[in-house]
């Protein structure tokens, strides 16, 4: 039996990584693949079924260990004997490409379709299948299975409630791995333009087909964006509405007061808070008149100052300002007099 030299097979050191043993299988089973080579197709299936052997050994760590210590004898005493030819080399092959691309039914569009991906092959130096992820496509003939597409690949778009406000252009750096037309893997980096509109909520997801990873033998990955909410100082979310907290003395919460608030989008938005009501622009018609009291946990609603609605342009949630009343820690007799008749008379 010959002794073979799987290193030499493959035309790597022996130092070589398993990415390079990769390459290599992949350059060298792609050049001498049976139906590749119709001249001198007796010596291709030859050279084929030992480069297969040799992938199959140098890209197992136990068979390579093996190999490594004890030769090719070592590989077959320590377990069932590399695959070397037959149905086994083709197997590999398609397992690492996806497909066997040269292999299509006997039929009259069979034969077509294989003419014309030969002479693509041939034209394009044996890159023209590679595209986005190997040979996954029926180029019209039949036989090759769509290459699988791994699952999308999520990040986080951190997003300013001001931001999601008044809307925003991001532009994110990504880089990912893809593999080139020559079968080789390598890293490239793109400026992805996000446009992010007014009123979009967290979790809203943004999706940049084929902009993920790749992997061997399969399409690149889709790219999502999932938009995060980073917290506010004043404000808080609850759908359309913004939630703001309000802390006021008992003298505010009973004889009234003006809130100051600054709004996401940089304007002043001035509160008049009058028991429970907004008053802004009314003018005090007599000492009869009442109002709400505002109270602990009591609830003031101001229309249309909340999120805008993504869906309705133009329209927005409201305003719910929730009030906290600090009392007096103190009172002099006289003062707790004076409150209990006031407010004996009110109630």
């Amino acid at each position: 039996m010959r002794s073979m030299d799987y290193y030499e097979i493959l035309h790597v050191d022996r130092s070589a990584t398993d990415d390079d043993i990769r390459r290599a299988y992949r350059r060298l089973a792609m050049r001498w693949h049976p139906d590749k080579n119709h001249t001198g197709k007796k010596d291709a299936e030859a050279k084929f079924k030992d480069i297969t052997e040799a992938y199959n050994v140098l890209s197992d760590a136990g068979k390579r260990a093996l190999y490594d210590q004890y030769g090719e004898e070592g590989v077959r005493a320590g377990g069932a004997p590399p695959q070397p030819g037959g149905g086994g080399a083709d197997d590999i092959f398609a397992e690492f490409f996806g497909s066997t691309p040269f292999t299509y039914c006997n039929t009259g569009a069979g034969t077509t379709a294989r003419a014309k991906q030969q002479a693509a092959w041939d034209a394009g130096g044996g890159g023209a299948y590679f595209g986005r992820g190997g040979f996954a496509r029926d180029h019209g003939g039949g036989g090759a299975a769509a290459a699988p597409q791994p699952p999308p690949v999520e990040s986080k778009l951190a997003c300013t409630l001001e931001e999601l406000y008044v809307g925003v252009t991001k532009n994110m750096k990504i880089s990912r791995n893809v593999v080139d037309a020559s079968g080789r893997m390598k890293t490239e980096s793109e400026i992805l333009s996000i446009e992010v509109k007014p009123g979009w909520k967290k979790g809203t997801k943004i999706t940049f087909p084929g902009k993920g990873n790749q992997q061997w033998s399969q399409l690149p990955a889709d790219l999502v964006f999932v938009v995060d909410e980073k917290p506010h100082d004043v404000y808080c979310r609850d759908g359309n509405d913004l939630v703001a907290e309000a802390r006021v003395t008992l003298a505010d919460a009973l004889g009234g007061t003006v809130l100051v608030l600054a709004t996401l989008d940089g304007r002043e938005l001035l509160v008049e808070v009058s028991g429970g009501g907004v008053v802004a622009g009314d003018e005090d018609d007599g000492d009869d008149d009442e109002d709400p009291v505002v109270y602990p946990g009591y609830e003031l609603v101001v229309p249309s100052e909340g999120m805008p609605i993504a869906r309705e342009p133009g329209s927005h949630g409201s305003l719910r300002i929730r009030f906290d009343v600090a009392f007096p820690e103190r009172l002099t007799r006289r003062q707790r007099a004076q409150i209990k008749r006031i407010l004996d008379a009110a109630g």
